[in-house]
């Protein structure tokens, strides 16, 4: 069973309900959409929130009802954002003595105190965050995030055994990102960011680095809006480099259009521990796609490419030097002018999701 207000709208989480249907599991779904077209949660109105939260606190008496009237599970997997569902869950799991997997993906308290820094630490909100996502974890019988350097941090920070946590990649869907068939035909060179604005992806590096690159013949595009849109637009309105275009919008399925037409694409550069740890959904994307990847270095993105990989390169956070000079040795190397990355597609193909929910789901029931 899929039970909860899990965000259909995100990527992650309608990966996790395919690999599940694809791993043989028979799926029953109790589903109550609640953050569907909210993209970035901590830029919301007043009034969407207010809305959301209401539809939100009305979901669970419905949830829980159908929970109790359906048959036995033999496991229930909680989706991403379930901080509150598994907790509401877990007297009625524990009653009916059905095993809880969380897919926490991210923590809430590394993400709003220590990489977005909305509120100090000292914040009594950071420590009912803090409070709150230490009870989820216990509600649930077997926590996962997106990367085994995510799970040493929640083992570490929450006080998790080895086995409670476990960890798979977020992968792409591939119907929408298949690898690119065209390329760019100008003489100028095509560098293309897209995602949320917010410290983790370290939009002003990049900002920086198209500054860093003067008249050389590089075209930069980032695409995105959010937390950190008004110091861009401040940084751009102070000294905006002539090359560097700026779209705040883009619908998801026409990225692999820019995605394709891009000579090199960027991830994250932010300085954070978390950015270090994570794989993001543009990476899997970019890679699903077979196009050239610069982004930062860390033990999350070692996971995927082990000591290196074709096509993709890693650099310091916070350096757009580094960043430029890696936008450029790739543009050198011609790797732009091929399909990339056919061996990293494999270790997040649906199989081979549908491969790891599966033996974490074996885990808890047998």
């Amino acid at each position: 069973m899929v039970w909860g207000t899990y965000d259909l709208g995100k990527p992650r989480t309608r990966l996790m309900v395919q690999a599940l249907r694809h791993s043989g599991a028979e799926i029953n779904e109790i589903h109550a959409p609640v953050w569907e077209g909210a993209e970035d949660k901590s830029v919301m109105h007043r009034s969407d929130a207010l809305r959301r939260g209401l539809r939100w606190a009305l979901a669970y008496p419905w949830l829980v009802w159908r929970f109790a009237r359906a048959p036995r599970p033999d496991v229930v997997v909680v989706g991403y954002l379930g901080h509150l569902d598994v907790l509401i869950l877990w007297f009625f799991a524990r009653l009916r003595r059905v095993p809880v997997v969380w897919d926490a993906f991210l923590s809430l308290y590394d993400t709003v105190v220590m990489d977005r820094r909305m509120v100090s630490s000292s914040h009594p909100l950071a420590f009912a965050l803090k409070a709150w996502e230490w009870l989820a974890c216990r509600a649930a019988t077997k926590v996962v995030v997106d990367t085994e350097a995510q799970g040493a941090f929640f083992r570490d920070f929450y006080a998790l055994g080895q086995n409670k946590v476990a960890s798979v990649f977020v992968g792409a869907e591939a119907s929408v990102f298949p690898p690119a068939t065209t390329r760019n035909e100008n003489d100028r060179r095509r560098v293309v960011f897209y995602g949320q604005f917010i410290p983790l992806h370290g939009i002003a590096t990049i900002v920086e680095a198209a500054r860093l690159s003067g008249s050389r013949p590089l075209d930069w595009l980032i695409i995105g809006m959010g937390q950190q849109a008004d110091v861009i637009r401040e940084m751009l309105e102070a000294d905006a480099p002539a090359s560097l275009s700026w779209t705040p919008w883009v619908p998801y399925g026409e990225l692999v259009k820019h995605i394709a037409s891009a000579d090199v694409c960027l991830g994250v550069f932010g300085a954070s521990e978390k950015a270090g740890r994570v794989i993001p959904n543009k990476v899997f994307q970019v890679v699903s796609a077979g196009r050239p990847l610069v982004t930062r270095d860390g033990p999350g993105m070692r996971e995927l490419v082990g000591e290196g990989a074709e096509g993709i390169r890693l650099v310091p956070p916070a350096d757009p030097a580094a960043l430029l000079a890696a936008v450029e040795d790739l543009i050198a190397e011609g790797s732009g002018a091929r399909d990339l990355h056919g061996d990293l597609r494999s270790r997040f193909s649906i199989e081979a999701l549908a491969e790891r929910w599966k033996d974490i789901l074996m885990e808890v029931v047998l």
